[in-house]
């Protein structure tokens, strides 16, 4: 866990100037929440649908169907949300009061999510998890939204956003680390490594609220009620908007790279390698690479700008990609470097692109009088989630077209190419395409200096009349 306060640490010399940064105590303690709400993300992706089909008798496809619904729920909810919050006027803050709720839903149905009752049934479960990506959504889209107010700073929010991933990544890897011990002591053991996962999720769920919620005061409400817009024109709104959609589909992009990677790393390691065992290894590897990759690339981003270091980031990762094409079966040095490579390069695209959502966010404030902050937000939030699942439904049968039977003992030749390809070459197009979509992005820091210098005298003018 120290590398975590490894983001407390930056260069003097390619800071943002000493007036606009935030402390970086203040920093970690606000993004504290981010530890158990990415700490859901690996049980629910990879163990909880194994665990219920093995261990409760759940049938698998009434799983399949559970989760693909729960999921869609999900992406629904999140906009729902940030429109939602947008709109929110209370004493408490319009951030505050949404993350606390959720914070408080997410708590109780993460308790019966992962401590479930005597038997299982497909309502409980079904209940369970609606509440629980209730509670996610909740927490998770006034929180980004949030990220991106309490600094108007170009470079600070690049800062902001980098202290939530290398907490996030930290997460990740203790969700990582801990079934692998489970499955030391009491292999086998599904309730037990449920359990274990949902502990940490728990137990850090009440600190982190209490720190984050605390940690910095939420900006003045805006003086112009953000109006209720139907369906049809918030689709209008958010396509409309050609910056925010060449971020959108360049996340995308990045993600189903990153995503095409992770759902064949197995596969890749196992099958063409011929290493099972040192799969899980080389995955831990890289996220323990990957947690000290958010403050390098946060002092690039202060170099470069931000759309030029996710430019940057994404050519590395195509080189580091089209590098796996050299890699013999059998031979680990060259996939032990490239996999270090990869978690020192991961991120970088992600990091930056959600912080350019808030510069983003920002001109259309100045542009229209309507702060819409959380909605940009959400919508950026489904973009990743889309990604996800066509990473799934683009890499497996691809590979399983190419002939490649992850149950069979003694793949062909060809079929074994053809898992080296689509897991080089995937990821590696993926990845080109996020760095064509934001290459020349026209909103650098000079722009956003612009925009902001006269977002805040129209924001002093009505203060200026009531004195």
């Amino acid at each position: 866990m120290a590398t975590v306060l490894n983001a407390a640490w930056e260069d003097r010399a390619t800071a943002p100037p000493p007036a606009s940064r935030l402390p970086a105590g203040r920093l970690l303690a606000f993004s504290a929440i981010a530890l158990p709400v990415t700490a859901a993300q690996m049980p629910l992706n990879v163990y909880l649908p194994a665990i219920f089909a093995q261990h409760y008798g759940v049938p698998l496809a009434v799983l399949g169907t559970i989760f693909l619904i729960e999921k869609i729920w999900g992406a629904i909810a999140d906009p729902i949300i940030g429109s939602l919050s947008d709109r929110t006027r209370s004493r408490f803050g319009r951030r505050r009061s949404w993350i606390a709720a959720g914070g408080i839903l997410f708590g109780l149905s993460g308790l019966l999510l992962f401590f479930p009752l005597a038997g299982v049934t497909p309502l409980y479960l079904g209940l369970v998890l609606f509440a629980f990506y209730l509670g996610w959504s909740m927490i998770q889209i006034p929180f980004l939204a949030w990220s991106g107010e309490i600094s108007g700073d170009y470079n600070e929010r690049t800062r902001i956003a980098t202290y939530q991933v290398v907490v996030g990544s930290a997460s990740l890897l203790l969700v990582l680390v801990l079934p692998t011990i489970v499955d030391q002591i009491r292999p086998g053991d599904g309730p037990l490594k449920l359990g274990v996962m949902g502990g940490l999720l728990l137990i850090t769920l009440v600190p982190s609220l209490i720190l984050t919620l605390r940690a910095f005061p939420e900006p003045p409400l805006p003086a112009r009620d953000v109006p209720r817009l139907p369906f049809g024109q918030t689709v209008r709104l958010v396509g409309g908007n050609p910056l925010l959609m060449r971020i959108l589909a360049s996340d995308f992009a990045v993600t189903l790279g990153q995503n095409i990677r992770g759902t064949l790393f197995v596969f890749f390691v196992s099958s063409y390698m011929g290493l099972p065992h040192w799969a899980s290894g080389l995955f831990l590897l890289q996220f323990v690479f990957g947690i000290t990759a958010g403050p390098i690339w946060m002092r690039i981003g202060y170099r470069l700008g931000k759309h030029r270091t996710a430019v940057l980031g994404e050519l590395v990762q195509v080189a580091i990609n089209l590098g796996l094409l050299l890699v013999v079966p059998g031979q680990l040095g060259l996939l032990i470097a490239l996999t270090v490579a990869q978690g020192f390069a991961q991120g970088s695209g992600n990091l930056m692109l959600r912080s350019m959502v808030a510069d983003v966010a920002d001109q259309h404030r100045l542009d229209t009088g309507e702060d819409r902050t959380a909605l940009f937000f959400s919508v950026f939030s489904i973009s990743m989630k889309a990604a996800m699942a066509a990473a799934v439904g683009v890499a497996l049968p691809l590979v399983a077209w190419l002939g490649f039977d992850p149950t069979s003992a003694e793949n062909t030749p060809e079929a074994l190419r053809g898992l080296l390809l689509v897991f080089a070459l995937g990821p590696a197009i993926a990845h080109l395409v996020s760095a064509a979509l934001v290459h020349g992005f026209p909103l650098d820091a000079a722009a956003h200096a612009e925009i902001r210098k006269s977002l805040d005298q129209r924001d002093a003018a009505p203060a200026a009349l009531n004195d």
